[in-house]
């Protein structure tokens, strides 16, 4: 019922499919990346507090 070496091929065969790159890395610290979540859910915000209520949902029934 052992597997062998079956699942460290499959994990090299998947790493080679994905450029051999495993971990989702942008180079950043967790320090900088709370900031730049920051700054992006900021502008997020700013945006739609200036673009008011136009486009907006409506719930019609």
């Amino acid at each position: 019922m052992t597997r062998g070496n079956q699942r460290e091929k499959d994990r090299e065969r998947a790493a080679a499919r994905n450029g051999g790159k495993n971990k989702k890395d942008d180079g950043l610290t967790p320090e900088q990346r709370r900031e730049r979540d920051a700054k992006a859910l900021q502008e997020k915000a700013a945006k739609k507090a200036a673009g008011g209520d136009a486009g907006g949902q409506t719930n019609k029934k």
